[in-house]
């Protein structure tokens, strides 16, 4: 079996690749999750991943390690400091051993440390997508990765908790015949993946 640290670092890395190409596109525009610009849907993703490399390291339950964190004038740089904090903190002695804390999952409380990684995994790959569709270039995922990324997918619950204001995932929509595996993992999570930001 995949190490899950490792598809979560490649699907970091491609995501640092899609976050490279904003080059001076315009912070306010929309993206595919409805209630975030492009500049709030950056904030969440770095603030994400201070929050995950805090769970790894037994200090999640806080949720001010959670909270979004603006990138400025420089988008490229401050996701790729924290998609390095966070592959370091999955890497560490003892991390998959650990309980990691995610208060805002379900009712909060421990997962066990792939699981939560698999959460992350899923989260990377997804909003890499709404970069991508949000400055019009292409999100590319190795298909190992969409593979593995595809039964998480699948299991992540429906229900109230997708309505929710500032929820990363709405209800599952059709993705229709034939759909890859990309259109599939977003279709499960509520994105339309003919979306586009024009």
């Amino acid at each position: 079996m995949t190490d899950i640290r490792v598809l979560d670092r490649r699907a970091l890395a491609a995501a640092e690749e899609i976050v490279r190409k904003i080059d001076g596109s315009r912070p306010d525009r929309p993206t595919p999750c409805s209630e975030w610009t492009l500049a709030q849907l950056l904030a969440h993703m770095v603030g994400q991943n201070h929050g995950f490399a805090a769970a790894a390291r037994g200090a999640g339950k806080d949720l001010a390690v959670w909270a979004d964190r603006p990138v400025g004038e420089e988008p490229a740089e401050a996701f790729a400091a924290s998609a390095a904090k966070v592959t370091a903190a999955f890497g560490e002695e003892g991390a998959l051993e650990r309980g990691f804390c995610l208060p805002e999952i379900r009712d909060g409380g421990l997962f066990p440390a792939r699981t939560a990684i698999g959460f992350h995994f899923v989260d990377t790959v997804v909003h890499g997508w709404d970069v991508a569709r949000s400055i019009g270039v292409e999100a590319a995922f190795d298909a190992d990765l969409l593979a593995a990324v595809l039964p998480i997918a699948e299991a992540v619950p429906g229900g109230a908790a997708r309505q929710r204001k500032g929820s990363a995932f709405r209800h599952g929509v059709p993705a229709g015949e034939g759909a890859g595996l990309l259109d599939r993992i977003l279709a499960l999570l509520g994105r339309d993946p003919g979306w586009t930001a024009s």
